[in-house]
């Protein structure tokens, strides 16, 4: 089943999302496919900003892709200095075009 997973708070800003995406990618400046992940299972991905702060949402294929997902993002999160946790939660409706 598909999982959810939004991201925001203070601390994460767009500054510290691209120096995330960097680390993830490789070097990358910015992400463009699925492909670009570390992991396998993202089905979508969408990061800006919005009135009430920088805000990301992925969807993943599976709780155990986004906890593979997890284990590469986690350290790259508190060296970054985001402090926040994401929230998470089952997809009750996914509709792609």
């Amino acid at each position: 089943m598909p999982v959810v997973l939004v991201h925001q708070g203070p601390t994460l800003t767009q500054e510290r999302y691209e120096e995330t995406i960097r680390r993830l990618t490789g070097g990358k400046s910015r992400v463009e496919t699925p492909a670009d992940w570390p992991v396998e299972g993202l089905l979508a991905h969408i990061a800006g900003q919005g009135e009430s702060g920088f805000r990301v949402v992925d969807v993943w294929e599976s709780e155990d892709a986004l906890r593979r997902f997890g284990e590469k993002l986690t350290p790259i999160l508190q060296e970054a200095g985001v402090e926040e946790q994401p929230e998470t939660y089952p997809v009750h409706t996914f509709v792609s075009a």
